[in-house]
């Protein structure tokens, strides 16, 4: 498979798009160039992101009307001020509804640039550069958008699919350990809701993946986006089976949001989520012990948390759980395992086995 050829395409009709896997696919011109055909161009990224890996993409530009904006880094900064730093140079230089921002960093990047290309202008196109693992098996395919509010994990936003998705590998080797192993969480995460046999690859080649093993991540990343592709294709708007990649997610936001987006990374959020998830699915007898103990193995030897903070009540906990998007008139809707890469969205549990799940901890 050569550069320009995508590893996966996610199909919805007249706005389907690629997703190239690849390793150095940052040094094809080409690739960037049939990626990225406005001719005004904003580059969306952070100051450590942008020193690594900005020139290439600029050098590719070099004829267009190129402008770079750089966004403080980290969750506590997803914010509407982000969108407004961004509109505000836009607007600057005039670009108009033809323009395209490209989001070259993690899933805070992504997110940010997204929302911002589908405001300004009432919409206007981008392209996705994911530099980290979450970004590349995740946030950055399927079109969410959107920015936090302090009360919230991305209550604000829209769907807006990117125009392609162009996932260079080596950009990983950049990553600190405690980045990598948290978007490792989202890799457990498709095996774990929706793919049996994945799962069972998981299993057999964490040390691989966590050696950062060249072939192990291709297959990884690829993988993943193609679970994440059939699935937006089928349900892009979250009406029905997209909210099964949810699975953690409630209990992890709500850790985020207490903790202010700053101490735990979002995979370190839905990790202790999904065990979370898992234990109130075998209190529930949904699963058995083994794939509740399995769950918690994969995460402790992937070195993510299994706990939620102890500082966090099962009455404060409920309370931000009760904001998650899938609450329907006040009930709190889980997605939880029913087997080994099986899972549902339910309201149907105990709310007392909940508590106690949670007062546990």
């Amino acid at each position: 498979m050569t550069p320009n050829e995508p590893a996966v395409t996610v199909d919805l009709d007249e706005r389907s798009y690629p997703i190239h896997i690849g390793c150095g696919l940052l040094s094809h011109t080409d690739l960037i160039l049939s990626a990225i055909t406005s001719q005004q161009v904003c580059i969306v990224s952070n100051e450590q992101v942008a020193a690594l890996y900005a020139e290439p993409l600029l050098n590719a530009l070099s004829e267009r009307d190129t402008l770079l904006t750089l966004l403080p880094e980290g969750e506590q900064h997803k914010t509407l001020g982000a969108i407004d730093t961004i509109v505000d140079q836009l607007i600057e230089r005039a670009f108009d509804r033809t323009c395209c921002l490209v989001a070259l960093g993690g899933g805070v990047v992504g997110d940010i640039t997204g929302f911002a290309a589908a405001s300004y202008q009432r919409g206007v196109k981008f392209v996705q550069v994911p530099t980290t693992l979450l970004a590349q098996v995740d946030s950055s395919v399927g079109g969410k958008t959107g920015v936090n509010h302090e009360r919230g994990k991305n209550m604000i936003g829209a769907f807006h699919q990117p125009e392609s998705v162009l996932v260079d590998l080596d950009t990983l080797n950049s990553l600190s350990d405690r980045e990598f192993r948290a978007g490792m969480a989202e890799v457990i995460k498709y095996g774990l809701a929706l793919d049996a046999e994945f799962l069972d690859w998981i299993d057999t080649n964490l040390d691989a993946l966590l050696r950062r093993d060249q072939s192990a991540l291709a297959k990884a990343v690829a993988t993943s986006c193609r679970i994440k592709a059939d699935v937006v294709a089928a349900d892009e708007r979250e009406a029905g089976q997209r909210a099964l990649l949810n699975l953690g997610h409630t209990f992890g936001h709500a850790i985020e949001t207490h903790t202010g987006y700053s101490s735990w990374l979002h995979g370190e959020a839905i990790s202790a989520g999904m065990c979370l998830a898992a234990r109130l699915a075998e209190t529930e007898g949904l699963i058995d012990s083994a794939l509740r103990r399995r769950t918690e193995d994969l995460f402790t030897r992937t070195g993510l948390p299994t706990e939620p903070p102890h500082n966090l009540d099962s009455d404060t906990f409920i309370a931000l759980m009760a904001r998650d998007k899938k609450a329907r008139s006040g009930e709190i809707r889980l997605v939880l395992p029913v087997g080994p890469g099986k899972s549902v969205t339910t309201s149907d549990y105990s709310q007392r086995n909940m508590v106690q799940l949670i007062d546990k901890t």
